[in-house]
């Protein structure tokens, strides 16, 4: 028999002499191909088929043993023609199946398979020219049918986006002022949910490991998130209140008692937002200062203050003969270093590692899930939202420092420009002699033709990688340090006069831009205590402000070289010149009035240096104080984020009853280094910046994602200097949940064009693949982490921001669809519950 079948996996196609006659059903060929089978064997028959539609009719509409008597007797009528008739060189033909008369008996079971040959043979008939096609069951692979299949569905998507869209308005339209989450009522009673494919996990004991395992992980991360949340409650920093209702009892996870929840609660989750200031700020207008430097009426208060083992105190002078003495609570040093000890030996628990291994790992998992099911009704709901995009979605560069936040040919261009137009202004004074911008060129012959983005010599190459003292280097133009003077110093001979001017070019980019922000850290050394005063007589002088901009203080983590110099004596004089004229223009702004201005636009404070630097970073209660400790030798990491950490909870509690605003704890952290700096920071810290050693540490990276830290990565900058790009962990932190956003750390260096926030979210997203809902996903969690006032976060997030889930979810601003909201969110509640109800599975 001389049958011509070709199987594949998604096809079947019948060829005869190599040419394709029609795709069919895979079930319909194989009962063919079984018959014809039967057939050949039993009647030993020799059939060239040379018409498949000839095929199809006779095994469809004939019974099976009524073909196999017809073939039989036509077989053998042609056996005698063929001996009557001579022999010839010419090959006489087969008979085709199609001369075979037909019997027509049917049977109810094939009526469904005539029905598929029907179509079969008319689109045969139809596709003769030999234009080939993809078959109705495979996946589309030409373009045409691919495009059009795409569009078919996402418009089917679309309308159904569309139509929950809708429903979720009328639903925020009805919303009470009261927080739908705080009522007593099962989850998501009230709560506008979207339709999505879910994945969840059934069955009593889902978590991977034994119940005894499980109930002592719970009870050490229990313990764990605890001790952060008492750390954010001294420093008034936020605790998300989803975590904080899971670490009550199970009865008041969802009590509606407000008075039991904290205010640090409540900036986060449950923050209650008055009516009044629904009414004062309408979200439809964008907030604005008018008068950035109009002075306030904060009384004067008479205070004295001193510091008691590194942390400042105050002593309220209103009666000479009985001064009253300001108790602000503090966690003591012996406190930290005990909850630190205690953590480091949570890590290091075998089966807890295991734990938050496999828990993570599961959330990988769902998430690739989440998006195998859901990308495509993502991607609908986005495409529902007018005017909203990428590109016009609020984002906050979390992580920027102030001194290298323009790219190299601005800074090469500015440079140019001031040596045209004022190169007679003396910005120098050498050995008692003052020295005009065209001496100091001069002197280093260069002149504005020859210098070029290559003579700056400010970008990080190949050789910066591991070497942090290569890469601080690279802040000085030409190698000069009296450049980086001129250029990028608020404190000089001019006064900051170039800085203020090329800073405010930036500024005035982004203000162009209109949805990027940025949160530039200024330094703060710590050498002198004038430093405040200078630094705030410069940024009102030059009218630093710009509705785009908050301001972080960097502190240099640099003590053994002050030491070393002669310039400070101990360690408790940096911590004096730090937070002394802040305590002081608290009590008496009066004292400060720039100053006191200054720091309504600072949001926090960050710790920077080289965290790969060789340290102790161990150590225990006995370790000198910041007074005795004199030696050169720079102290640990922990040892500088707890003084800070400290001083600004006795700081915030003051600056809260006289009714300012407070400062949060952002440092460096995680980018090299121990492992006890992230347990620090997850201790101390509202967020932190890079974060890359949570990799290698499953049960800090758990931790990070329970308690929602947030995390400010910058992948250009870590590829540069300690981490390859493709090695980077911001896409398995995505995935996993954690509070991830993306900032550029100092454009200066890593990036080239005029936007360098734009420039990291577009690399990573090639890079590393991210979606568009990724890309909004990521700027929105940068403008939740940052600085910015609550009314800026309701004007680009939607005046219900603060609350959990979907309800706090405003996708015409932030072009995130409601479906990847909500899954975080109820993977959070998930996680959250395992390690809340692990006791209740004992019995």
């Amino acid at each position: 028999m001389l049958l011509f079948f070709i199987v594949e996996v998604s096809y079947f196609a019948t060829i005869i002499n190599s040419k394709i006659f029609c795709a069919i059903d895979v079930e319909f060929v194989f009962r063919i191909k079984q018959e014809v089978y039967c057939v050949a064997k039993k009647t030993k028959l020799r059939v060239f088929c040379t018409d498949l539609s000839s095929l199809i009719n006779l095994f469809l509409e004939f019974k099976m043993e009524d073909t196999i008597k017809k073939i039989a007797e036509q077989v053998e009528k042609n056996d005698k023609e063929n001996k009557d008739e001579p022999k010839s060189g010419s090959q006489t033909p087969s008979p085709s199946l199609a001369e075979i008369p037909s019997v027509k008996i049917r049977i109810e079971t094939d009526e469904n398979y005539q029905k598929v040959a029907e179509t079969i043979i008319q689109n045969f008939k139809e596709k003769e020219t030999g234009r080939e096609i993809s078959a109705p069951y495979e996946v589309p692979h030409f373009p045409i049918e691919k495009n059009e299949s795409r569009k078919i569905i996402q418009r089917q998507l679309s309308s159904k986006a569309h139509l929950e869209l809708l429903e979720k308005q009328s639903y925020d339209k009805a919303l009470s002022d009261e927080d739908v989450v705080d009522q007593k009522v099962p989850l998501y009673d009230k709560l506008f949910v979207p339709d999505f494919q879910r994945v969840t996990v059934g069955g009593e004991h889902c978590s991977g490991v034994p119940l005894e395992d499980l109930q002592q992980a719970s009870s050490i991360l229990q313990q764990a998130l605890k001790l952060r949340q008492k750390y954010m409650t001294y420093a008034i920093q936020s605790f998300p209140a989803i975590t904080a209702r899971f670490l009550k009892p199970k009865e008041r996870h969802w009590s509606s008692s407000s008075t039991e929840i904290s205010k640090n609660e409540d900036q986060e989750g449950l923050k209650k937002i008055e009516e009044s200031a629904h009414r004062e700020v309408p979200v439809t207008q964008p907030p604005t200062v008018q008068d950035p430097w109009q002075s306030d009426s904060v009384q004067d208060m008479n205070c004295e203050f001193h510091m008691n083992l590194g942390v400042y105190y105050g002593v309220w002078v209103r009666d000479p003969e009985e001064p009253q003495q300001l108790q602000f609570p503090y966690p003591s040093f012996e406190e930290f270093v005990t909850d630190l000890h205690l953590m480091g030996a949570m890590i290091a628990d075998g089966p807890l590692k295991s734990f938050c291994y496999r828990r993570l790992t599961y959330l990988s998992s769902k998430y690739q899930l989440h998006v195998l099911l859901n990308e495509l009704r993502e991607l609908a709901a986005q495409k529902t939202v007018p005017h909203r995009d990428f590109y016009n979605t609020r984002k906050v560069d979390t992580h920027v420092h102030a001194a290298s936040c323009m790219n190299q040919k601005h800074l090469l261009r500015f440079i140019k420009k001031s040596m045209k137009v004022h190169s007679d202004d003396v910005v120098q004074v050498k050995n008692g002699k003052t020295r005009t911008l065209k001496e100091v060129f001069e002197d280093l012959n260069i002149n504005t033709y020859d210098l070029s983005v290559d003579m700056l010599d400010v970008h990080a190459d190949r050789n910066t990688f591991h070497r942090f003292d290569k890469f601080n280097a690279k802040y000085n133009p030409v190698g000069e340090s009296s450049l980086r003077e001129i250029y990028l110093k608020t404190d000089n001979y001019v006064r900051g006069k170039y800085f203020a001017a090329i800073l405010k070019e930036v500024f005035s980019d982004l203000e162009e831009s209109k949805y990027q922000n940025a949160e530039p850290r200024l330094s703060i050394y710590g050498r002198q205590k004038n430093e405040w005063d200078r630094l705030a007589q410069w940024t009102v002088s030059h009218n630093m402000y710009s509705d785009n901009v908050r301001y972080l203080i960097q502190t240099p983590r640099i003590y053994d070289v002050f030491r070393s110099n002669n310039l400070v004596q101990n360690f408790q004089q940096i911590l004096e010149n730090i937070f002394l004229p802040l305590f002081e223009v608290t009590a008496k702004p009066s004292s400060h009035p720039e100053l006191h201005l200054f720091l309504r636009y600072v949001t926090g404070f960050d710790s920077v240096d080289d965290e790969s630097k060789p340290e102790n970073p161990s150590f225990d209660k006995d370790v000198n104080p910041p007074l005795q400790w004199t030696d050169k030798e720079n102290p640990p990491y922990s040892y500088y984020l707890y003084y800070m950490f400290a001083n600004i909870c006795v700081l915030n509690h003051f600056r809260k009853s006289r009714g300012l605003n407070t400062f949060v704890l952002r440092p460096h952290c995680g980018e090299a280094g121990a492992i006890q700096h992230l347990i620090s920071g997850f201790l101390l810290s509202e967020n932190i910046s890079h974060g890359l050693q949570l990799r290698k540490v499953p049960v800090l990276q758990y931790l990070y994602y329970l308690a929602q830290v947030g995390i400010a990565m910058s992948p250009l900058s870590n590829n540069s200097l300690f981490l390859n790009y493709h090695r980077n962990p911001l896409p398995e932190y995505l995935s996993r949940g954690l509070n991830v956003s993306l900032s550029t750390d100092d454009p200066l260096q890593f990036h080239f064009t005029k936007e360098p926030l734009i420039e990291e979210y577009s690399i990573a997203a090639q890079v590393l693949k991210l979606s568009s809902c990724d890309m909004c996903e990521l700027s929105r969690n940068s403008v939740l982490m940052s600085g910015f006032p609550d009314k800026w976060k309701r004007y680009w997030l939607g005046p219900n921001y603060t609350k959990e889930g979907v309800a706090g979810n405003d996708i015409h601003r932030t072009n995130v669809p409601d479906i990847r909201v909500s899954y975080r969110y109820e993977t959070l509640i998930e996680e959250l519950s395992t390690i809340s109800y692990s006791s209740l599975l004992q019995s």
